[in-house]
Formats: structure tokens, sequence, C-alpha cells
């Protein structure tokens, strides 16, 4: 019983990070590029979770034989790299649109991400249930109340935070097809390698970052980097070998309302009665979508 409500705790203090993690996106944006943030802090989450690999690797005694390690290692870079360009892709798109989508809208358009994974799933030739169907209509109701602006439509910058949600449907996708080959640590921290090194090329192409300016945004990179890749992750590791699967999935749900909370507490931000039912319908449809899988959430920021 202690270790279940420890590893709620946990995921709570994890869905909490991840939440305010789009304060620190949003926040960044007033000092440095979109994509220049993205490296720096991919750089930064590879480099928190290098620790942890060590600290396994002093652990646990390593019994593989060399066939068993070159496949692995094979693995290993396929994992890195197609996790890699899928969340590269999600981040970049993100990132790009929180200069002028906010924190708290972003949190519960990304949100998504975990309705497209049954979607997408579909492509595996397994069947939508009824709770999916069911599901989509919410968040559609709910996409529309939150984003459309009467005479104006939908604004462009919403619709591509959906689809940055899309490609992180996407990654959780590929996390899943390589979670039993590879150790979801070390795919973890190449992934974020990975990340930044594409992030790097669109930053010399589109961005003149300097020292000054990076440094000025050490505060949201920190955050965004050590706090959500590292200290989340293993806080997610954590909770979910110790407590229900379903729980697990609610409890991180809760991401999107965090990440309202921190925008209207610490940016300043409002949302009309139109918009807040709107988060109602969505954060509806993100939970109902988790009931019927009994499956771990596979969520790598």
């Amino acid at each position: 019983m202690r270790n279940k409500i420890t590893a709620n705790i946990a995921l709570f203090l994890t869905a909490m990070i991840w939440g305010l993690s789009f304060v620190a996106q949003r926040a960044g944006m007033e000092y440095i590029g979109p994509f220049t943030f993205n490296m720096v802090r991919s750089i930064l989450g590879g480099l928190s979770l290098i620790p942890m690999i060590l600290l396994v690797k002093i652990s646990v005694p390593d019994m593989r034989t060399k066939r068993k390690k070159l496949v692995q290692h094979v693995n290993l870079a396929r994992a890195g790299i197609g996790c890699g360009v899928a969340l590269f892709i999600a981040m970049s798109i993100q990132q790009y649109c929180m200069q002028y989508v906010g924190a708290g809208k972003a949190g519960f358009i990304t949100a998504l991400y975990i309705v497209f994974v049954p979607i997408l799933s579909v492509l595996y030739g397994e069947k939508l249930n009824k709770t999916i169907i069911i599901s989509v209509f919410l968040s559609l109701i709910g996409l529309y109340l939150l984003c459309y602006r009467g005479t104006s439509g939908f604004d462009v910058y919403d619709l591509l935070i959906l689809v940055s949600a899309f490609f992180y449907g996407v990654h959780i996708m590929v996390v899943n097809y390589y979670s039993s080959k590879v150790h979801a640590i070390k795919a973890s921290c190449l992934q974020f390698f990975v990340v930044a090194i594409l992030s790097a090329f669109l930053v010399l192409l589109f961005e003149a970052p300097t020292i000054e300016t990076i440094f000025a945004c050490k505060v949201p990179l920190f955050y965004a980097g050590i706090l959500t890749c590292g200290i989340a992750y293993t806080l997610q590791i954590y909770g979910q070998k110790n407590t229900l699967p379903v729980l697990a999935s609610l409890i991180l749900c809760l991401e999107s309302v965090f990440a309202v909370i921190g925008g209207v507490l610490i940016l300043g931000e409002t949302l009309s009665i139109k918009e807040i039912c709107g988060c109602v319908f969505m954060i509806t449809a993100v939970i109902l979508s988790n009931l019927k899988f009994d499956s771990k959430p596979k969520i790598n920021r």
C-alpha cells in the first residue's frame, strides 16, 4: 500500500512538472528562438539521463553475450533514431507555435496525443472500441470550443499544435514498438541527442543565438531540460512500476490541467467560459480514452 501511495505521488509530481513545462516553453520564447530552445533543452535532457544509465550499469552485472550485445546495440540505434525523429518533428512544431499559443491551451491540445495513439493503432490491425470513438467526438467538440474564433475561424497555430500532438502519438507508437527490445533509459537518452542534432540544423538555418541570450534563458531551459526530461522521466518509471496502469494514465492526464494553472498563475493567461468548457470536453475525452486500455503508457518528453 505504501509503495502505491508513493508511486501515485511520483506520478502526480510527474504530471505537474510536465504541465508546468508549457509555462517554461512559453517563457523561453522571450529570450531565444524555438529551435535553439529545443536544441539546448534536449542536450540537457540527454545529459541528465546519463547518471541513471551509469548507475544501472554499475549496479546490474552484464551477463550478455557479444552477439546479444550487438543485436541490442543495433536495436538501440534504430530506436534512438526512430524515436528521435518523431519527437523532433513534434517538439519543433509545438515549440514554434508556443510563440503564439498560450501555455494552457497548448497543454490541452497536446494532450490529445493520448487519443491519437489508439487511432494510429488501427494501422496495426487493432479495432477502435466505442470509448475511443466517443473520445474522438468529445475532443472535436472541445477543440471547437477551445480554438474556434467566430468569424475568423481557427487559428493556424492552434491547428499546428494539433499536428504536433499527432506526431507525439506517432512517437509513442515507435516507443511501444521498441520498448521490449531496448533499455528504456538508454533509448530515451539517445533520442534526446538525436533531437538536439536535428534541431541544430534548424538553428543554423533560421536562428542566430548567442551565449548571452541562451544564458538569459537558463531557468526555462533547465526546467524544460533537466526537470522535464530527467527528473520527471525517473519519477514516471518508478510510478508506473508500482501502481495500476489505468490509475497511472489518469494521473498523468492532469498534465494539461497543470498547464492551465501555470499559465494563469505564472504567465497571467486567461480563459473564457467557452474555452473552459472546451477544456472540460477535451480532458473528458483524454480520460475516457484511457479507461479501456490496461497497458502502461510509454511517454517520453
